[in-house]
């Protein structure tokens, strides 16, 4: 059983980084002939792809932050289908501006003609299995 620091020496290894990467680009890339088949294979091995080279690539992260600041509501779901911690934690914050009355911040009331035109994500978010208050959850 490998221990965290471990397991973390191993995954920031550079040859591993590259690996994770280049497999990520691959099903990216595979996405669209696993759409032909009947279901939703396509957009999960898309979503397995884009978080393995977002998990990896600094380019693909600051292109990721500036997409999601042009299309709040793509981004958003993008988050919700990730199941990023930050993104709970900007949707529980949203939650108590709304509750004292305090208005959206500024990026969320720039409505873009694409985004004006797609529903926002679920409102609940899954549950992961395990202890709610564990920090090391994800």
């Amino acid at each position: 059983m490998w221990k965290r620091e471990q397991w973390r020496a191993f995954i920031d290894h550079p040859v591993t980084e590259w690996g994770i990467f280049v497999v990520g680009v691959v099903l990216m890339l595979l996405s669209p002939l696993a759409g032909v088949v009947p279901g939703p294979g396509g957009i999960f091995v898309f979503a397995i792809g884009l978080a393995m080279v977002l998990k990896t690539s600094m380019w693909a992260k600051r292109r990721y932050v500036h997409f999601k600041r042009q299309q709040p509501k793509f981004g958003r779901w993008a988050d919700w289908g990730l199941r990023r911690r930050s993104a709970r934690r900007r949707e529980q914050m949203r939650k108590e501006r709304e509750a004292i009355g305090c208005p959206p911040p500024a990026d969320e009331l720039e409505e873009s003609p694409l985004s004006s035109a797609i529903p926002g994500p679920p409102v609940h978010q899954p549950e992961l299995p395990g202890d709610p208050e564990d920090p090391d959850r994800r």
